[in-house]
């Protein structure tokens, strides 16, 4: 997830040309309504914190037909954005935007790392255009600063279930691939202080 001072291009760009550009460089972009967004580089939490939810989840699907994409899968959204989320699962089979096979139409989880420098509009933005694809079930926001991990599932287009987990031993149920992740497994390799009471929260 982009990281406050990320530079974003005076000049607008179709979506088209933002793409003929994505292809041929070697450093990822995003691109949000004719603006091109420079992605932040990762240090080593969050690097962790993609890699252990990774492999975690990969360890219990291998009788499931799914992806897994880490940090460098391109997601086309509805509203004319796409971006570079951190960890990507596709329950299914997988839909491209064209033969290059490297722009995805149809994730089903979504997890982005953020911390306390996150640009806060960016990550709204971000959270709200998940939230209206037709094809994301849930969509996971992970601090990389403290243990805390926000859980939107779909319930139908208009409602989805959001909670909190904040200690070690919470377990998060993604029920779109009927696996269960727990934070001790998340931020492994990771120590932070803990939380002086649980906070979990649904509505």
């Amino acid at each position: 997830m982009s990281e406050t001072g990320t530079n974003q291009s005076e000049k607008k760009y179709t979506a088209e040309e933002y793409l003929t550009m994505e292809r041929r460089n070697s450093t990822k972009n995003e691109f949000n309504d004719g603006h091109i967004l420079g992605k932040a580089t990762s240090n080593r939490w969050h690097n962790l914190i993609s890699t252990n939810a990774a492999i975690a989840i990969g360890s219990r699907l291998h009788n499931h037909k799914c992806d897994i994409y880490v940090n460098a899968m391109c997601v086309k959204l509805k509203n004319n954005r796409y971006c570079y989320p951190d960890v990507i699962i596709v329950n299914g089979e997988p839909s491209f935007a064209d033969q290059q096979q490297d722009i995805l139409m149809n994730p089903t989880i979504i997890a982005e790392i953020f911390s306390n420098k996150t640009n806060t509009t960016d990550k709204n933005e971000k959270l709200e255009s998940y939230l209206a694809m037709d094809s994301i079930r849930e969509c996971l926001l992970i601090k990389e600063d403290e243990m805390r991990v926000e859980h939107y599932a779909k319930q139908n287009p208009k409602q989805w279930i959001y909670r909190i987990y904040n200690e070690r031993d919470d377990v998060i149920s993604l029920e779109s691939v009927n696996c269960k992740l727990s934070l001790q497994e998340v931020y492994a390799s990771l120590k932070f202080k803990q939380p002086e009471a649980s906070s979990t929260a649904s509505k």
